[in-house]
């Protein structure tokens, strides 16, 4: 993800990388490629990084986050740059108490499709962030999708449990609609096709489309037809109470991981 961020930002001009990118990998491989591929500097470690930075991008591991962030606290309270952390399920709260200070922190809840620049990301800023900041934060997010603000630490779960992971609902209806045709006698290569561009459509004209959801499904269903009957048959699997179903559990799942690694200060 952290790739991702650097080259939409890269890629939409908005940053000179060699003046204004710095990046510390422990693995060395994986930093030569990053410079490589987008012309960043390397710090020699966190501590080189932090005292050269306005913003920190946290991309780490949630597990790993405490062990990183706790011997940064002197050089962070001197810095007091914008922290924008984009790992789950860690509160900045936590993320405070681990540097041992108060700072101008943002959650970001960003989900894969950033990495080919179509990414949903919702976004929390604490108290202590400045207009100027919230607009950096969404410079960065929006350099790979869209990125929407939240009021509240609490609705970054349900933002989680919708973009977050909202791909992996919307990959596996794909794939359902692809077995199903298959199994109808369509090759494989006609029916991903006709599925994955029927997906991005109907995307595409919610999108742009001032109509409601259900006037656009209205559009498609013709009274006796085809689409009625599909429709029917979700209905009568009580789609709707599934999803949301789906949805509560991701969504308290979320939660409960914050909550654990809170749990470690």
């Amino acid at each position: 993800m952290a790739a991702s961020l650097m080259g939409g930002l890269v890629h939409a001009g908005v940053v000179d990388p060699a003046a204004q990118l710095i990046v510390f990998e422990p693995d060395a491989g994986k930093a030569r490629a990053l410079q490589s591929d987008y012309g960043v500097r390397l710090a020699e470690d966190n501590t080189a990084l932090v005292e050269q930075a306005d913003v920190v991008v946290l991309a780490i591991k949630p597990q790993m986050m405490r062990q990183v962030l706790q011997p940064l606290g002197s050089v962070m309270q001197k810095r007091q740059p914008l922290i924008v952390s984009i790992a789950a399920g860690v509160r900045a709260t936590a993320i405070e108490h681990w540097l041992d200070g108060e700072f101008a922190i943002v959650r970001a809840m960003p989900n894969t499709p950033a990495l080919v620049g179509v990414g949903a990301s919702g976004l929390f800023a604490n108290a202590r962030v400045t207009d100027q900041q919230r607009q950096i934060a969404a410079l960065l997010l929006d350099s790979v999708g869209i990125s929407c603000w939240v009021e509240s630490e609490d609705d970054i779960d349900s933002v989680t449990a919708l973009s977050g992971s909202g791909p992996a609902y919307f990959m596996l209806f794909i794939k359902s609609l692809i077995e199903a045709a298959v199994e109808a006698g369509l090759d494989h290569d006609t029916a991903k096709a006709l599925t994955v561009e029927t997906a991005r459509g109907s995307a595409e004209l919610v999108r742009q489309s001032e109509q409601t959801l259900q006037t656009l499904i209205d559009n498609v269903t013709s009274p006796g037809g085809t689409t009625e009957q599909a429709l029917k048959s979700f209905a009568e699997q009580a789609l709707p109470a599934v999803v949301a179903q789906a949805f509560d559990a991701a969504r308290r799942r979320s939660s409960e991981l914050a909550d654990e690694l809170g749990g470690e200060h």
